[in-house]
């Protein structure tokens, strides 16, 4: 039997190159080995966008073309709708009641996440408890492997605490731990330099940009404030372009010989900004130009959609069933 991995993505925005570089690239490679979920996250989009739900709404079948525009093959991985699957929820709100408002609370992420968007006192309900609503994705697939940033491993850890107290509780082991499979390639700046890329802030290079749009984006990327002259020594650290070779030229000794000029000097912005511009333009080109043709047919993307949540709805609700008779809370019912 092959290991089982669950990821996703929120449905609040399309994808970046952020995303790219840190997951769906692997998760195109993933899915040759091991059995692989794909979950797009539209219930937890809305614990911080519950006022405005047409951002979530709208971009479900946005994300799921770039699952299919990257090369993500439904065949083989299956992508589902998160509240399409009402095990999801059920479990979520059996599991809320073993954990504390305080552990939630002294969450790292969360914590960090909070702060981030400045919620103040006017924290949700729903965005405070949302390490409780992954617990339920992960154990109701039976992942044993859950690709994610290091930012991330608090809420791994938090998922198997629910796993161990649950298992505690009835006496025997009815949920799995997971583990991390952490990402080789740290979080892709924005083009400001000033913090991670991310859709939200409006500071990301989504993989349907067109032409444009990306040289733009470059044009903009930080760079070394202190290189002023051509001639001058530059310097190669926390410059966003370098970053972004680092991450995307398939020529790793092309850029080695870049930072080496650029760091003795002789080496200009305009112009390692154009070998990043042509590099960023044959990547995402055959993508956004997949991407138009899936868009274009909403109701291929709705049948795939639809199909893969058939498949995990079974799936989640052989965990539901499990769980309920472990709790006695099975009745009258056979589930």
């Amino acid at each position: 039997m092959k290991t089982k991995i669950l990821t996703g993505d929120r449905a609040t925005g399309a994808l970046h190159l952020g995303h790219y570089i840190g997951s769906l690239k692997s998760r195109v490679e993933l899915q040759q080995q091991y059995d692989q979920t794909i979950l797009i996250a539209d219930l937890q989009g809305l614990t911080d966008n519950g006022h405005n739900p047409k951002k979530v709404s709208e971009n479900i079948l946005n994300v799921m073309a770039d699952y299919l525009a990257v090369g993500i093959d439904p065949e083989i991985t299956t992508i589902c709708l998160q509240s399409a699957i009402p095990a999801l929820s059920e479990l979520t709100m059996y599991y809320s009641n073993i954990v504390t408002v305080s552990r939630l609370e002294r969450n790292p992420t969360v914590k960090s996440e909070i702060k981030n968007k400045k919620f103040g006192e006017s924290i949700p309900a729903g965005f405070l408890t949302y390490p409780i609503s992954q617990a339920a994705d992960i154990t109701a697939f039976k992942a044993n492997l859950v690709p994610v940033g290091d930012d991330q491993l608090p809420m791994i850890e938090q998922t198997n605490e629910i796993v161990r107290k649950f298992n505690s509780i009835v006496g025997e082991d009815i949920l799995v731990e997971c583990k991390a499979l952490l990402s080789s390639v740290s979080r892709l700046p924005s083009v400001d330099g000033k913090t991670k890329m991310s859709k939200t802030l409006g500071n990301a290079i989504t993989l349907g940009s067109s032409s444009k749009e990306i040289t733009s984006a470059v044009k903009k990327m930080f760079t070394d404030p202190n290189h002023l002259r051509i001639e001058d020594p530059g310097q190669i650290e926390g410059n966003v372009v370098f970053t972004y070779l680092d991450a995307f030229h398939p020529d790793k000794a092309q850029v080695k010989g870049l930072k080496e000029h650029y760091q003795r000097g002789g080496l200009g912005d305009g112009q390692v900004k154009k070998i990043l511009d042509i590099c960023l333009q044959d990547l995402l080109e055959p993508i956004r130009t997949k991407r138009k043709e899936l868009i274009d047919d909403r109701q291929y993307l709705i049948d795939v959609l639809k199909a893969g949540t058939e498949k995990a709805n079974q799936e989640a609700e052989e965990t539901l069933k499990t769980v309920k008779a472990s709790l006695g809370l099975n009745i009258w019912t056979d589930r």
